[in-house]
């Protein structure tokens, strides 16, 4: 049985004595539910790929409640620091080398030299991170490869039973995952996955980015890196200029597309925020309709590529692409 706890002072001491004590509890963020264990703790970040039925060679972003308790974790560049001031509290992970004194487990970082560190925003998460103060490993609280969860009742749907608690902060504000930038390399940070805070924003501070050139399931240095996820029961078609009767439609914009069995409108007003905190929900929900009225696929119109439009889109990309054997 998982308990749903509050995210009153009562809550939060329950949740931060199960993490301590080498339990699993999932938790609001800005962006999604988080799946969270001590990442000192090897028992319990195995405990964690257990719950999610997590392939093991995909690494764990920790979360703290400050950059001062991230960077005691990791070789922190100039650069780090500088992202860290204009962007933490917020949806940016920051991969850098590991630090010799680290504390993290080698399950968490997958035996890398490297490790994904972020200071997520939210008065509810940053007072259990100060109540625990240890590193919190925490991938997104759902199943593998599944859809992530914006909301305490996503978690529920997935996990119950599974993990030891879920402390109920409510609907996430943003409803995306956080952007991951691997700073290991001396030459161009390398933007391994859109998220919260989109690349312009990046580019302000650091330049140009670059990206990955191939997309593969082998190793990833990320979270969220595997070619299949974020997904759905139902098969996934993007860029959708018409639809059958037999189709969920995920929609953007004020002109869906005629003809769905079921709708779900991402922003009728066209507003990538909106969108961005809505796709997960839309996703589940068309999922279900997919369960009661017979669908047989999920139709996407068209995002923008701009802004969130392109974390968008990642996630979109993700969710149809063939699901492993």
């Amino acid at each position: 049985m998982t308990q749903r706890l509050p995210a009153t002072p009562s809550g939060l001491e329950t949740a931060a004595r199960i993490l301590r004590e080498g339990g699993l509890v999932a938790f609001g963020t800005e962006t999604v539910y988080g799946l969270g264990g001590d990442a000192t703790q090897p028992a319990a970040v195995a405990r964690i790929f257990e719950a999610k039925n997590r392939p093991r060679f995909n690494p764990l972003i920790s979360h703290f409640a400050t950059a001062d308790t991230a960077f005691a974790q990791v070789v922190a560049t100039p650069l780090a620091r500088k992202l860290a001031q204009a962007f933490w509290p917020g949806p940016l992970t920051l991969v850098l080398p590991r630090a010799p004194t680290s504390t993290i487990c080698d399950l968490a970082a997958d035996g890398l030299e490297s490790l994904a560190v972020r200071v997520p925003k939210g008065e509810c998460v940053q007072a259990l991170l100060q109540a625990v103060n240890r590193p919190i490993a925490a991938p997104s609280a759902n199943r593998s490869g599944r859809i992530s969860p914006s909301d305490a009742s996503h978690v529920l749907e997935e996990l119950e039973g599974r993990i030891d608690a879920v402390l109920d902060s409510g609907p996430c504000a943003v409803g995306l995952e956080s952007t991951v930038l691997d700073l290991t390399s001396e030459d161009r940070p390398l933007l391994l996955r859109p998220g919260g805070i989109p690349a312009e924003a990046l580019e302000e501070i650091c330049g140009p980015l670059a990206y990955p050139e191939t997309e593969t399931d082998a190793a990833p240095v990320s979270p969220g890196r595997m070619l299949s996820h974020y997904a759905p029961a139902l098969p996934v078609r993007l860029n959708a200029t018409s639809v059958k009767p037999t189709e969920g439609l995920l929609a953007f914009g004020p002109t869906p597309l005629a003809g769905a069995g079921a709708v779900w409108n991402l922003s009728q007003t066209g507003n990538l925020e909106e969108a961005a905190a809505r796709l997960f929900s839309g996703l589940r929900y068309l999922d279900k309709q997919g369960a009661v009225l017979g669908l047989t696929g999920v139709a996407v119109q068209s995002v923008p590529a701009h802004g969130l439009g392109r974390a968008i889109q990642d996630r979109l990309r993700r969710a149809a692409a063939p699901r492993p054997l």
